[in-house]
């Protein structure tokens, strides 16, 4: 299983292959299966899946298409992957390019002599290569394909599938269940599939996708959550797949209503959320931050705390933190230049950070929402985006300034967006560490307050921002309560988690 979407959605979706080839004695033997891309039952697009074998090579290139809404700007978005795997389903290459507008990026990676995994990153215009060891037993396309064909023919047992994720750069340990056949109605007729259960165990959720596969171990449909509603694949004729599509509005889907009003005055102070979270399968939906404090209270309730003050209570930084990557590439002579320029010769990391913050805040020209997600080199020279976009290029000047920085993907509130009132939206900002804590800087709205909320943390990576934002269509906002309100309540409504909630501004702090 790879993200299907990726990096766009990186939600896990559903590694198809075309049907089994021919037996032929031809130099190649070529076969196309189209899939039409449903949402909620609404068609947003279409897949080409082309499998092609020479001799002992397989090659399988997925085509993906979809047209984007996002403030009221359609943006077309098209990801191309190509597997190059052995007869037997061993990973010998691929490559996967994703372009959302102008934006554009492209992962390589091919298997040394040696075992290894060259990886080239191309973000921006600037390339980066690395060298990494390839998980051992993991399999590409067609190697899914021979595995989950094999376990067909058990129902009602379990197996373990190893998958490298392009998008992620990372394998994934999937349990898959073997449910047994079942009959099928597909966009024209019915087919006898066997239905297959792939089930990824992550930190924060825990992810499903269904497939049903032919006799050859060939996927003819697939079905997974995406903001809370079903999104199908269906196998289909050229005609059925190519059909004119209606356009995903991701952001509109993604906005989660806010039970009242929330005033400067109360975002400038200490806030408490209780929120539900619909969907069982996510474990962990937000994040501890220096910032802010969250209590699960069972059965899919939780409360999270928003402080102004310090909590001090994570991890500090490593490494990894300070160091330039493929999204922020804060070693590019252009980032650096700039970096000391915004910085203005301050010296003291809290002062740098202020003025690096408010100069990200005036250089971005232009409110971009049809650029998809661009690197920080991309933002310096274009000079325009949406949150996220200021997210990394902030992220990027801090490295750049040797001052430690993530991204920070969670929701903000607003009290109109677009035409709605009184709602949170999907957003991102950065938190640096100054003064030994984690402090949050947001330049897109220029301050933090106590309206933001985390759900995850990366290193710029869009897989983190997707993966996240995947969770709106399932988080209702059930209450906010002030300080005053939380302190005048009775202990059984509200709890600080453990956090003394002072006065003071509203601020926390664990000693």
């Amino acid at each position: 299983m790879r993200s299907r979407f990726a990096p766009l959605l990186l939600v896990p979706m559903l590694c198809l292959a075309p049907s089994q080839v021919k037996a032929a004695a031809d130099a190649a033997s070529v076969d196309t299966t189209w899939m039409t891309v449903l949402l909620n039952g609404r068609k947003i697009g279409h897949e080409e899946i082309r499998r092609e074998q020479r001799g002992n090579t397989v090659t399988t290139t997925q085509t993906l298409v979809m047209s984007i809404e996002r403030n009221q700007k359609v943006v077309p978005y098209i990801n191309v992957s190509r597997s190059v795997e052995t007869a037997a389903g061993e990973p010998v290459d691929f490559t996967m390019t994703s372009t959302m507008s102008a934006t554009e990026t492209k992962v390589e990676g091919s298997r040394l002599p040696d075992g290894r995994l060259e990886l080239v990153n191309t973000v921006g215009g600037q390339t980066r290569r690395s060298i990494v060891t390839w998980p051992a037993g993991a399999v590409l396309v067609e190697g899914q394909r021979k595995a989950m064909q094999a376990a067909a023919a058990h129902p009602g047992t379990d197996y373990r599938l190893l998958t490298y994720n392009q998008a992620s750069q990372q394998a994934i340990d999937l349990s898959v269940t073997v449910i047994g056949n079942e009959r099928v109605q597909l966009v024209d007729h019915a087919e006898t599939l066997s239905h297959q259960r792939e089930t990824l165990q992550g930190p924060q959720s825990i992810q499903s996708v269904d497939l049903w596969l032919d006799a050859q171990g060939n996927i003819r449909k697939g079905e997974v959550t995406l903001l809370g509603k079903p999104m199908d694949m269906v196998a289909c004729s050229e005609a059925c797949a190519e059909a004119p599509t209606q356009n995903l509005n991701m952001l509109d889907s993604a906005l989660v209503d806010s039970p009242r009003l929330i005033t400067p005055e109360m975002l400038s102070d200490f806030l408490s959320y209780r929120v539900h979270v619909t969907n069982k399968a996510i474990i962990k939906p937000f994040i501890n931050t220096d910032e802010q404090s969250v209590v699960d209270l069972g059965d899919g309730e939780w409360q999270i705390n928003v402080y102004r003050g310090e909590l001090d209570a994570q991890s500090p930084p490593t490494s990894a933190d300070t160091q330039p990557n493929a999204w922020l590439q804060s070693d590019a002579p252009e980032i650096k230049q700039l970096a000391s320029l915004a910085a203005g010769g301050a010296h003291n990391k809290s002062h740098i950070m202020g003025n690096l913050n408010a100069f990200v805040n005036r250089y971005l020209s232009a409110r971009g929402l049809d650029i998809g997600y661009a690197s920080a080199l991309e933002v310096a020279r274009d000079r325009r985006g949406d949150c996220a976009e200021y997210a990394v290029l902030l992220a990027a000047l801090a490295r750049a300034e040797g001052i430690p920085a993530r991204v920070v993907v969670g929701m903000l509130y607003a009290k109109r967006y677009d035409n709605k009132q009184r709602v949170f939206v999907p957003h991102a900002w950065v938190v640096a560490w100054v003064h030994g804590r984690w402090q949050s800087f947001d330049p897109a709205v220029t301050h933090f307050d106590t309206g933001h909320i985390a759900l995850d943390i990366s290193d710029g990576n869009p897989w983190h921002f997707f993966n996240a934002a995947n969770e709106f269509g399932s988080i209702q906002i059930d209450s906010i309560a002030t300080f005053s309100e939380v302190f005048n309540a009775t202990p059984a409504s509200f709890s600080t988690g453990g956090v003394s909630v002072n006065g003071g501004g509203g601020a926390g702090r664990t000693r």
